[in-house]
C-alpha cells in the first residue's frame, strides 16, 4: 500500500514535468532549426559574398594591400552578424537584455584588448598613409624582408631566409619602416680588400667592369667603386651597384663572386689578415 502511495503521488508528477518538457521541445524546436539555418546559411553567404567581392576588386584593380585588409574586415563584421541574428532567433535573451550584454562585453573586451585595438587602429593608418604596399622591401622593428599580407591586426614580411615574421600594425605605424621599394632602386653595399702592392686603379676598372656585364645591374644610377678604408692588411674598396629590390641578392650575391673571379684572373691578390713580428735578441 505504501508503494502504491508513493507511486500515485509520483505519476502525476512525471506527467506534468514530461508534458511541459514535450510543449517546451514543441515550442523550441522550430526556433532551433531556423537558428542552425541562420547560422549555416550565413556563414556559406559569407564565404559567397566573399569570393564575389575578392572578384570584382580583382576585376577593378583594387590594391593588394586595400583588398586584404578590407575583406578581412568586411568578413568580420559580417559573421558577427550572422551570429547575434542567431542569437536573436533563438529567443533566450530579450533584445533589451542583448544590447546591454554586447556592451558590457565590449566594454570588457576593449580594456582587455588595448594593444589589439591599437593594431587595429595602426592598420587603419597604415591603410589611409599607406607607407608601404603588399610587395614592397621594408625594413622595420628590425625586421627585413617583402610585405605579404598586411591584416587587421598584423603585417605578414616574408624574410630572406625564408621565414614569415608577423609584426604588430601598431608598432609598425608608430615605429621607424624604411621603404626600399618606393624609389625602385636599391644600392648594394658591398666591400672588397685588395693588396697594398695591387694597382688601385686597375683593380676599380676590373670591379666596375664585373659590374657592367651584369644584366641586374642597373645603368643609371652608374655601378661606382672608390677607396673606403686603408685598413691593417688591405686597401678595402667600397663596391656600389644599384638594382630593383627584387634582385637585391642575386647582385649582392653574383657580385661578390664575379669580382673574386675577375680579381683572380687579374693578378689582384686579396690578402689574408696580416701581423708584422719584430723579434729582438737580448745582448744585441
Amino acid at each position: 500500500m505504501l508503494l502504491q502511495t508513493k507511486v500515485n503521488t509520483i505519476q502525476p508528477l512525471l506527467e506534468t514535468y514530461t508534458t511541459k518538457a514535450t510543449k517546451w521541445a514543441t515550442d523550441f524546436a522550430p526556433k532551433l532549426l531556423m537558428a542552425i539555418a541562420i547560422l549555416v546559411i550565413g556563414f556559406w553567404l559569407v564565404k559567397v559574398l566573399s569570393n564575389i567581392l575578392n572578384k570584382l576588386m580583382n576585376r577593378f584593380k583594387v590594391d593588394k594591400t586595400l583588398k586584404h585588409f578590407s575583406l578581412d574586415l568586411i568578413k568580420m563584421v559580417m559573421k558577427f552578424t550572422v551570429v547575434l541574428a542567431t542569437v536573436l532567433k533563438l529567443g533566450i535573451v530579450k533584445e533589451s537584455m542583448l544590447v546591454a550584454a554586447i556592451g558590457a562585453m565590449a566594454f570588457a573586451i576593449g580594456m582587455a584588448l588595448q594593444g589589439s585595438l591599437g593594431n587595429f587602429a595602426g592598420g587603419a593608418l597604415i591603410m589611409i598613409f599607406k607607407p608601404f604596399k603588399v610587395g614592397d622591401l621594408i625594413e622595420a622593428q628590425g625586421v627585413f624582408g617583402e610585405v605579404k599580407e598586411i591584416q587587421i591586426f598584423n603585417t605578414r614580411l616574408l624574410t630572406p631566409s625564408g621565414k614569415m615574421a608577423f609584426i604588430p600594425n601598431g608598432a609598425l605605424s608608430n615605429g621607424n619602416v624604411i621603404n626600399f621599394s618606393t624609389q625602385g632602386q636599391f644600392r648594394v653595399d658591398l666591400t672588397i680588400g685588395i693588396s697594398y702592392s695591387a694597382d688601385i686603379k686597375t683593380a676599380k676598372q676590373v670591379l666596375l667592369e664585373v659590374m657592367s656585364k651584369d644584366p641586374n645591374v642597373l645603368k643609371n644610377p652608374a655601378p661606382m667603386v672608390s677607396v673606403r678604408e686603408l685598413a691593417d692588411s688591405s686597401v678595402n674598396l667600397a663596391i656600389r651597384p644599384w638594382t630593383t629590390p627584387v634582385k637585391y641578392w642575386d647582385v649582392y650575391f653574383d657580385t661578390l663572386e664575379e669580382c673574386k673571379i675577375a680579381l683572380d684572373k687579374a693578378g689582384i691578390e686579396i690578402p689574408f689578415p696580416q701581423r708584422d713580428i719584430h723579434v729582438f735578441e737580448q745582448g744585441k
